[in-house]
């Protein structure tokens, strides 16, 4: 039957809402845990506005919904509980703004522009200012392997390739050196892909480096 997002989706009669269907259960799977606690959730990409009162109603009452759009016409999906934000995602004073007002931010999806250097410039913006525990969610990475979103399969510069390397990254307290444990290193619990998808779970990981013997 599909959990809630799903049977959401499948039974909308408000504004339209753009997704695969097997997005559904991978929202379920990463961000069930923040319902009902009044969550800050920021989505780039507004475009119809569905999606924003999918995520107000999937995460209930006090959760504080952010849109960032470049279509001064979405500020029209404006409503309590959402607040957008007009501009381009790879603008660091806008998400500055967002940041200043509402962070720390508990969940961020990027469903923006989807260019390679949008998505990795966000990124490496916002990532840090999702909480401690938060989750920071990448969909359409298919555009990963499309030549007009300035991707292309194992291209440099593509956001799959930047995923890649931070595979190394959340390891490099095992690469005796080579490569220096970082702000990512120390602040990252998971990296879960999927078709289309890529999810960061973060963690602090202060105590993951300690080997256990299991001897008394």
């Amino acid at each position: 039957m599909g959990g809630f997002l799903h049977q959401y989706f499948l039974n909308n009669s408000g504004k339209e809402i753009y997704k695969w269907l097997h997005y559904f259960d991978i929202y379920e799977r990463h961000f069930e845990r923040f319902r009902n606690r009044k969550p800050v959730v920021v989505e780039v990409g507004v475009y119809k506005g569905g999606s924003l009162e999918m995520w107000r109603a999937y995460f209930g009452e006090g959760a504080q919904i952010v849109g960032i759009d470049i279509d001064p016409a979405c500020k029209v999906h404006e409503s309590e509980q959402v607040e957008v934000f007009i501009g381009s995602q790879d603008d660091p004073e806008l998400l500055d703004r967002i940041v200043e007002k509402y962070g720390p931010i508990d969940i961020v999806v990027d469903d923006g522009s989807h260019m390679m250097d949008h998505v990795i410039a966000t990124f490496e913006h916002l990532y840090q200012h999702v909480q401690p525990n938060g989750v920071y969610l990448v969909e359409d990475t298919h555009t990963s392997y499309w030549d007009a979103y300035g991707g292309g399969l194992r291209r440099p510069g593509s956001f799959m390739e930047f995923a890649k390397g931070k595979l190394d990254e959340i390891n490099a307290h095992h690469s005796r050196g080579a490569l220096p444990a970082n702000a990512f290193t120390n602040s990252t619990d998971s990296i879960c892909v999927y078709d289309s998808i890529v999810v960061f779970e973060k963690r602090p990981q202060g105590k993951r480096q300690t080997l256990i013997t299991g001897r008394e």
